[in-house]
């Protein structure tokens, strides 16, 4: 059993969620509190405490930060209490015999410099330390798992499919066009401004690429690029997006759901009228959750650090420093502030 780093308290900065929010979130909805920490699990737990270096910034804590009536498939934040969502982190003290002082970490945790996790074999350890472990939020993460398994398993790409990508830049899909260029795909991606949809071109990769805020006719834009149709359509927005693509997917094409950006903050969300097109074109249109793929993980992570390592597959990452910004970081994804995968960094390892 690893030894535990002391008893001392220690403060502990974190973000905390101040209301439960309706419509479009504000910075004001969190805050940025100083509390304390003891850097030792109790007597006799299986419990780590956890240096938070990176903190994740995802579209999907949008959702909780809103008090769902009916329980939705994560739970709702606390009101007072840190956020929480995917980071890497440094092991303090730990009760646990698998998890030693000193290792290197990425799991669910806190919004805070120092976690108590209850159940540290929800973690996962960080085997190519090599890599900035910023990674370990994104492409080597729960990110990057989420485009591997939406692209492949669900998705079942062939070579020569025409793929289509939604939010193309952000931490999934530039991903997942990198992987469909790797299965020998052609692949065009639709992003919120030039310079993202410069960065599908030149960086990731992709064959074409729009910028959607552009495009008065959204169905006009998907038939310049895609004249035959499109065969894999990677889910990320909702909305008018997908109306348009459904009467452009070409028959028996797939639908990856990873998420819909789009309709987060709108307290009445947007219906899409031409489902028929499932129908008629028999689409297999699926959503699916990371956290089924998680015992791939590992196999997952030899695989795209193989890319890395060969230059196959490059990635960007915006890094905000200090928990500070954490709020206001978050609220930019929903403008599309970011380029890349949009992170926090809280401490130095």
């Amino acid at each position: 059993m690893a030894a535990a780093a002391g008893d001392d308290e220690v403060p502990n900065e974190r973000v905390i969620l101040k209301r439960y929010v309706t419509g479009f979130p504000s910075e004001d909805d969190m805050e940025v509190v100083t509390a304390t920490a003891r850097l030792a699990v109790p007597p006799g737990s299986a419990a780590m405490v956890v240096k938070n270096l990176y903190v994740s910034c995802d579209p999907y804590m949008r959702g909780r930060m809103t008090k769902h009536e009916r329980p939705s498939y994560v739970p709702d934040f606390v009101l007072g209490e840190a956020l929480v969502n995917f980071g890497v982190g440094k092991v303090m003290a730990s009760g646990h015999p698998d998890y030693k002082v000193g290792d290197l970490v990425w799991g669910m945790t806190g919004w805070e410099e120092y976690t108590l996790v209850p159940k540290p074999e929800t973690f996962f350890k960080i085997n190519h330390s090599e890599f900035p472990l910023s990674y370990y939020t994104g492409i080597l993460g729960m990110p990057g798992l989420t485009a591997w398994a939406g692209f492949f398993d669900v998705g079942k790409p062939k070579k020569g499919d025409y793929v289509f990508v939604s939010a193309a830049s952000g931490a999934v899909g530039q991903l997942v066009g990198q992987l469909a260029k790797l299965t020998g795909c052609y692949v065009v991606g639709s992003a919120g401004s030039d310079e993202k949809v410069n960065l599908l071109k030149t960086k990731f990769g992709y064959d074409e690429a729009f910028n959607y805020k552009k495009e008065q006719d959204l169905d006009a834009a998907l038939r310049r690029y895609f004249p035959e149709g499109i065969d894999i359509y990677f889910e990320n927005v909702g909305g008018p997006t997908l109306e348009a693509v459904l009467d452009n997917m070409r028959n028996h094409g797939r639908i990856p759901v990873c998420g819909m950006i789009s309709q987060y903050n709108l307290e009445e969300p947007e219906g899409v009228h031409n489902l028929f097109q499932v129908v008629a074109k028999r689409l297999r249109m699926e959503g699916f959750m990371v956290f089924d793929y998680f015992n791939q993980y590992y196999k997952f992570e030899e695989e795209m650090a193989g890319y890395l390592k060969e230059g196959k597959i490059t990635y960007v990452e915006d890094i905000a420093e200090g928990l500070e910004k954490g709020p206001a970081t978050l609220i930019g994804l929903f403008t599309g502030r970011n380029v890349g995968k949009q992170l926090v960094a809280i401490a130095q390892e």
